[in-house]
This record gives structure tokens, sequence and C-alpha cells, in this order.
């Protein structure tokens, strides 16, 4: 089931994210106020897998605090401001209906009117502007970084206007917007949550939200979820129940249950859906892009630490033969550009239009590469490095991680075929976390987030400054430098002018171009597998749209 349209209504990614134009001209639901379901046909219940973070059994034990550990849901009854669509890269508005940096200093929200808690007591901005004090005064809950001097300078102070929110920060801060705005940044009732101290240890029993569902009850096995009639976007939601129960770790009994009706939806892995999901008429799937599985050059060694080696392997790599190992035809081979499509196709510069800047597998042209760039074959058939010494590598990958291995055996054996001396290592996942630390290896997999903040996204994985130093891992795991792209980042980050922000992009994609600090090779799916005899309206390749459940629930419908 591979993408093949363009979303409509693509924005470009900058503007969006960054200078605040978010959801202008878009209509809004009617604000606050029970919908009249009258006598329009409601999906009676839909059964999900639990969200519940630990072990509890008890109604007891609960806890709806989406802040604590062992949380029992943080989808359906507390809400962010808003929620990035990572198809258009558009805000869709929740709590909050916009945003704008009226400078790269001055952050100001626009709160959506008429909303109640689900208790009945009026949601304000004063809410919001004490829900951000709050991760000031307990900092374990400041996921966002509002208060920290990460992704941008900290905030210095926020006020409440009305329905609009302003928050000040000591410098530049436009990176932290999508935390700010989303993330795990929840809103509470100030009206209960003012009173119980510190907000990451309140157990919180009886949650009053602003959520499509509140609680019914929860038995120690599954939880109950009661359509919220006072939502402020209940119009929207046509189902009467939801009840999630059971983790379905086993993704075989995951999928036996998607067949037999005991789900109705499944977000987990399940290998070869088309095969192991797949019921004509009764099942479904749909795996979206939600990002790149790429090959991570050591830059800081000496022969993986050249651009045109690393351009070399791009060329001798076949794509499609490992994505169609790896994911069962699913997905399709990645974009060098990082730029998921085709949805995010209108963001492609312009220069790469005409190939999507997909690099075809081409053999004969990466020997040629190899050739000129002195690593040449020696009289054993393999190549040697630019001493004259035969070449020696590795690619590390985690054992057990059955798609993993299926990719990295095909690109093995597609460089042993350009006479690259290279074996594949399989070794258990913390090994390879350990390794991403300390720099102490040739190759390994990762994955890069498609994102719509790309100068975060695609810049923070060639910034020096994220280069891991053998404590913690950092995103630049290939321990790419370049002083340019530093300097390009650096300037990026303090401002909020679209031009400037999409020129400076492109340059970024540039440098994935040229130099493949990263070698694309497959889309790494968001999935969503669904039964078709309760509803219509789920996300498939004639009807595409991201697969995050706070989107897709409020688009379904009860099926005729």
């Amino acid at each position: 089931m591979k993408l093949s349209r363009v979303v409509a209504g693509t924005l470009t990614a900058f503007a969006l994210t960054l200078t605040g134009c978010a959801n202008i001209g878009r209509d809004q639901p009617a604000p606050g106020g029970p919908a009249s379901q009258g006598s329009e046909a409601m999906i009676p219940e839909l059964i999900l897998p639990t969200e519940i973070a630990g072990n509890i059994t008890s109604a007891a034990l609960a806890n709806y605090n989406p802040l604590a550990p062992n949380n029992m849901t943080v989808t359906w009854i507390y809400q962010t401001l808003m929620f990035r669509n990572t198809f258009t890269c558009e805000a869709e508005p929740l709590l909050a209906t916009g945003y704008e940096w009226t400078d790269p200093k001055t952050l100001v929200i626009t709160l959506r009117e008429g909303v109640t808690w689900s208790d009945g007591t009026p949601f304000t901005a004063d809410d919001v502007v004490w829900n951000l004090e709050a991760r000031k005064k307990y900092p374990a809950a400041d996921t966002a970084g509002i208060w920290k001097d990460i992704l941008g300078a900290p905030a210095t102070g926020v006020t409440a206007d009305g329905n609009k929110v302003t928050v000040t920060f000591a410098g530049p801060a436009p990176l932290k917007i999508d935390e700010i705005i989303g993330g795990k940044m929840y809103i509470f009732p100030k009206h209960i949550y003012e009173s119980v101290g510190d907000i990451t240890k309140y157990v919180d029993k009886e949650p009053v939200g602003t959520g499509p569902f509140t609680v019914n009850n929860f038995n120690g096995r599954s939880l109950v979820l009661d359509r919220n009639p006072n939502y402020w976007g209940a119009a929207d939601i046509k189902i009467e129940k939801l009840r999630l129960e059971g983790k379905f770790d086993d993704t075989n009994a995951a999928a036996l249950k998607l067949r037999d009706g005991g789900l109705d939806l499944y977000k987990g892995d399940i290998p070869n859906p088309e095969k192991s999901v797949k019921l004509e008429g009764k099942v479904d799937y749909y795996y979206a892009p939600a990002g790149t599985t790429v090959v991570v050059p050591n830059a800081e060694g000496k022969v993986t630490g050249d651009p045109k080696f690393r351009e070399a392997l791009a060329y001798g790599t076949n794509k499609e033969e490992a994505t169609q190992k790896a994911t069962y035809g699913v997905m399709d081979p990645a974009s060098q550009t990082m730029l998921k499509l085709p949805m995010q196709e209108a963001d492609l510069p312009e220069k790469y239009k005409a190939d999507g800047g997909k690099i075809a597998y081409d053999p004969e042209k990466a020997k040629q590469l190899l050739d000129a760039a002195g690593y040449k074959l020696g009289p054993d058939g393999k190549r040697l490095d630019k001493d004259g010494k035969p070449l020696a590598l590795s690619f590390s990958v985690q054992a057990g991680w059955i798609d993993y291995i299926a990719l990295v055996d095909t690109v093995v054996r597609n460089w042993k075929a350009l006479g690259i001396d290279i074996k594949m290592v399989a070794t258990d996942p913390p090994a390879v976390d350990s390794k991403k630390k300390t720099g102490d290896f040739d190759f390994l997999l990762e994955y890069i987030h498609g994102g719509c903040q790309r100068n975060r996204d695609l810049g923070s994985r060639i910034a020096s400054s994220q280069i891991a130093d053998g404590k913690e891992v950092k995103p630049n795991n290939a321990r790419y430098r370049n002083p340019e792209v530093d300097q390009l980042l650096k300037d990026l980050d303090q401002t909020t002018d679209p031009a400037v922000l999409k020129s400076g992009v492109e340059k970024l994609i540039d440098v994935y171009m040229t130099d493949f600090p990263y070698i694309a090779l497959n889309y790494a799916p968001g999935r969503l597998d669904y039964r078709l005899d309760k509803a219509t309206g789920w996300p498939s390749e004639e009807n595409p749209y991201p697969t995050d459940l706070i989107l897709v629930i409020p688009k379904l419908r009860p099926k005729q």
C-alpha cells in the first residue's frame, strides 16, 4: 500500500512552524456547548489497545495524570494547545487556534473561546498561564524546556490578555514552538491542580479535562471512556465509547484480535500486514511515512569520513531491494533530502523536483566514484584505502530487529559487490547505543524524524554541538562537523523570517544531497491497522492523512 499521491494543500513548513501563520483561514468548529446528536447515527464503541504506561490492575492504582510514570491515558482527557500535522505541517487547533512570533523572543498564543472543562468550569487564559508557570515551579514537568536553555533561550515571563497568552524569552526561541504548543504540554485545570503541590507527583483519580472523552470506569482490565458532550469539538466525535484493553505487545495476538473483532485498531509493528492483517472488506491498514531510516557513516573515520566515499555508497545501495525485504514492499525508498514524499513535495527545492532527491541504484557509477576518489581495487579484487592498505569495515546492527537486519544484509551485500570488505555485526541494542555515545563504529542504522521544524529535525543531525561525548546519545550520530553548517543553524535559530528560513533549510538539504552525512534507505512507517465493519473515514492511500489517533478519531463516521 504505497503512497502515490501528493496531499493537497501542503504548505511550506517554515512559515507554519516558526512564523506563526498557523491555521489562517481555516474553518473552526463551533466553540463550546454540547453538540446535539439528534437522531444522527453514532458508532457505539471502538476497542483500542490500552495506553496504560505501567502494570495497573486495579482502580485503586489508577492515575490519570499524563505526567505520572504509570498513567492511564495521554490522548483522550487532557489536551495540548495544538497538534502538528506532519503531512501538511499545519498546527491543528485544539485549545489554541493559532500563534504568532511577533519577534524571535515573543510568542503570542490565541486560545479557543467558549471551552469548558468537563466539570463545567470555563477554560480561560489563566489556566494556560498557570500551567506554563507551574512548569517553572516544578522543573520535571517542563518537558518542553520552556524555562530551560534548550532549543533556544529560556522564558522570562507569561501574561494573559483576554484570549491571548504572551510568552517572552531571554533570547530567540522559535525552535521551542512545537514542544510548547504540543509535545507533552498537557493543560491541566488550574482550579484543581493549583492546590495539589508537585504536579508530577499528583495522583489524579477523577480527571477533569477538556478532551473528547471522560472516564466511565476501570475494572483492572479495561478502561471505558464516554464521549464528552460538552467537548468543544463534540460535533466531530461520532463514537459513544472507547474501550481500552490489553497492551498487545505480542503483535501476533494483536493481528488475531483485529481479525476476529477483538480490536478495532492497532498501531504496533505487525510485520507483513498485507498477509498477516488484511482481510478483504473487513480489516485494512495504512502505513504512512513517519520519517527516514538511514545509514549512519562515522564521519570521524578515515574512510567513512570522506564525502566522496559516502556518495559512492549511496549510489551502490539497492534501496528498492532493501526496502522490499525490510518492509515487505509496504514502504517506499526514501528521498536523500529527508523530506517525506509525496506529502511534503511542495517543500522540495526546485533543483531536486525532477527525481524527488532520490539516489538511484547505479553500481557502475559507484565503482567509478570509488576509483576516482582513490579507493582502487587490489590484486584480490577488494578495495584499498588511499594509502594502499586493505579496507576492513563493519556495520553494527541491533540483534533481534528483523527489519534492520534485513536492510543491513542487503546493504552489506551491495557494498561487497563494489569490492568493499565489510561485514554485518549484530549485537544487543544497548551495545549499539553505547557505540553511538562513543563513536566506536563504522556504520549503523538510525531514524530521522520527518518533522516540520527542519532546522531542528535535520539541523540537529549535523550540528557539531549535538555530537555525543561518551555520556549520552545525541542527535548527530554521524559525528559530522562543518563550521559553515554550525553558523547557518545559529542564524536560522534566531529568525522567524519565512524567506530566510526557506533559503537556509534548502542549504541544509544541499548538505544531505552533496556531503551524504547520512544515506537514505526507506521511509519508516507510522502504522495503523483497523477494522472496516464499524467505521468509515480511516486514513488510506485514497484518503491520506497522519495516523495519529488524535486526528483519526474525529474523522470517523459510522458505517451505513
